[in-house]
């Protein structure tokens, strides 16, 4: 089967992947920027930022080479529609993961002690729905090779619903962490504690993105 799509224009299967893993690689620095947010290291917080940033050029550079290569009249079994729309789901994580670095670096932002015993599981468990929906996106060149059809199917779709098990865990220790800012709120300026919710806020909304590429995995599958 993949020879025969081969004679139809190169497969956008394989920069997908590689943009979600792209995706993923830089998301994941956050857990070590954030080590040393918490240190109030701004030297080593600065570079990590600068990593962030470099790897979702790269990721940015495989998103355009793709929508600019990708033929209309691919001879796959999932829509080119369908197959941007994933892509634009992917790429909002990294994007997002760098707006996180850039603002705690720009207002070199310090989170309170009290919040660091919700504060890195929160953020482990958003980081955990980005790997998981890398994890699905990778099963995509074994869809294709069982037509979306069959047994790989059902190991994908089983992911899917992990990955939703894991965004709403990510929304329980969110509603947490709120909560707890919402007593701190007395001990602390007004206006870092709107910068506070609002970065808890962008957290979550990893776990929502990485959530959104489930979906998006899902619709290709149904059509």
């Amino acid at each position: 089967m993949r020879s025969i799509f081969n004679m139809f224009g190169p497969s956008p299967i394989r920069p997908i992947e590689q943009h979600m893993r792209k995706t993923y690689l830089c998301a994941k620095q956050l857990c070590p920027f954030f080590e040393a947010v918490f240190n109030q290291d701004w030297q080593a917080a600065s570079l990590i930022k600068d990593k962030i940033v470099a790897i979702e050029k790269e990721a940015d550079l495989i998103k355009r080479d793709l929508r600019l290569h990708l033929p209309t009249g691919l001879f796959l079994p999932v829509s080119r529609t369908d197959l941007l729309e994933l892509l634009s789901a992917q790429d909002r994580i990294a994007n997002k993961a760098e707006d996180i670095a850039s603002l705690i670096v720009s207002r070199e932002m310090i989170i309170p002690k009290a919040l660091s015993s919700l504060f890195m599981p929160f953020l482990n468990r958003c980081l955990d729905a980005a790997h998981q929906a890398c994890k699905a996106i990778n099963e995509l060149d074994e869809l294709l090779e069982t037509g979306f059809r069959g047994s790989e199917v059902k190991v994908v779709e089983e992911m899917i619903v992990t990955l939703d098990e894991i965004e709403q865990d990510s929304d329980e220790k969110l509603a947490e962490i709120r909560h707890r800012i919402f007593e701190l709120e007395k001990d602390l300026p007004a206006i870092e504690v709107i910068f506070l919710y609002k970065l808890v806020q962008w957290i979550g909304d990893l776990a929502d993105h990485a959530q959104t590429v489930g979906g998006r995995l899902q619709i290709l599958i149904a059509r």
